[in-house]
């Protein structure tokens, strides 16, 4: 994947499963997340820091996040200590995000480190999973310059809200879309479908979270992956009329109106140019 595409899948690998997280890697996911909170027991955290971080000693073919334990519990400054300098790291991804201040912590832990390396902090994203993280979603978002993301847990979302139906969820989703773009972040990914093997559920779910503004999706199955890319991509349609806007913007500058009626003007080649950034995915 070149730096010109943007990401649409999102694979979660077990921290403590060092063969599972090969396969990962090998998923064709556009970036794999090894977990190291909810997917491994506790007694089995400290070795699956440690396998993480051997793995991640190195550069990676894909980029990788590692999802960090629960940032007020006993492992998460041994997480950040042990990866936030390694060379296979893009990104942490930090669980429960309630507050401002617990990212500002994290961003001074794992600056230096990384500063050492190539100049910058590590890259951080933000999983919000509660009401109170919701509420606080833009004032997290603008929490710190490492922060480049912005999304929701809706599992355990779901449990704080006592939300029964998936529709009760939209207000939250859409206000973690606008919190991320009104921040100047990109816009977020959306929550895993939690059925493996229900693959036509999850292609009307990812159609509902595109509607919402959502861009590509975290799975926990490679069989989820070619579902949430189709669901994704532009159709050939969008393609075709993302071009022939494109093109009259370049013959005209400003807004103006196309031969068919459309009204053009810059939100709409925003658009356009976004669509066509990820058509090249399908070339």
């Amino acid at each position: 994947m070149t730096a010109d595409v943007l990401p649409l899948t999102w694979l979660y690998a077990p921290g403590d499963r060092p063969d599972v997280v090969g396969k990962a890697l090998g998923s064709g996911a556009d970036v794999v997340l090894i977990d190291l909170e909810d997917a491994v027991a506790p007694d089995r955290k400290e070795y699956a820091r440690s396998a993480t971080a051997d793995r991640l000693g190195e550069p990676q073919p894909v980029p990788v996040h590692v999802r960090v334990n629960a940032l007020d519990g006993p492992w998460v400054e041994g997480d950040l200590k042990a990866l936030s300098g390694l060379p296979g790291v893009s990104g942490l991804r930090l669980p429960k995000v309630t507050s401002p201040r617990e990212v500002v912590r994290v961003a001074e832990l794992t600056g230096p480190a990384r500063a050492e390396a190539d100049g910058g902090g590590v890259a951080l994203h933000a999983l919000l999973e509660s009401a109170l993280g919701v509420e606080r979603a833009f004032a997290i978002a603008c929490a710190h310059p490492a922060l480049r993301g912005i999304a929701l847990g809706e599992a355990d979302l779901r449990a704080d809200l006592g939300v029964r139906e998936d529709r009760g969820l939209d207000w939250s989703r859409s206000r973690v879309v606008a919190a991320a773009r009104a921040a100047g972040l990109p816009a977020p990914v959306q929550s895993v479908y939690p059925d493996v093997r229900d693959l036509e559920g999850l292609a009307a779910s990812c159609t509902h979270g595109r509607a919402l503004g959502f861009l590509g999706r975290a799975a926990i199955h490679p069989r989820q992956l070619p579902v949430i890319e189709r669901a994704y991509l532009p159709t050939p349609k969008e393609i075709v009329e993302a071009e022939q806007i494109a093109k009259a913007a370049t013959a005209t500058a400003g807004a103006q109106a196309l031969p068919d009626g459309r009204f053009i003007d810059a939100a709409v080649v925003a658009v356009a140019h976004r669509t066509l950034t990820l058509a090249r995915r399908r070339r």
